[in-house]
């Protein structure tokens, strides 16, 4: 069983749909296999728990 994993920030219901629906069409496409074989997680990051360079990405992104 595939597995599709994504991880990003913060995003909204429909666009996790589209991720969701998108990745699994072109994936299956190219492996020639069922969608319904694939499993994916979607992993919601919070910007205080990534680190870009020496600062916190929510401290980068404010600037």
């Amino acid at each position: 069983m595939p597995l599709i994993n994504i991880e990003c920030g913060k995003i909204t219901k429909e666009q996790k749909e589209q991720l969701v629906e998108g990745l699994v069409l072109k994936a299956s496409e190219i492996l020639n296999l069922p969608q319904e074989a694939f499993l994916t997680f979607i992993k919601e990051n919070d910007l205080d728990n990534i680190g870009k360079g020496t600062q916190l990405l929510s401290k980068t992104m404010k600037k």
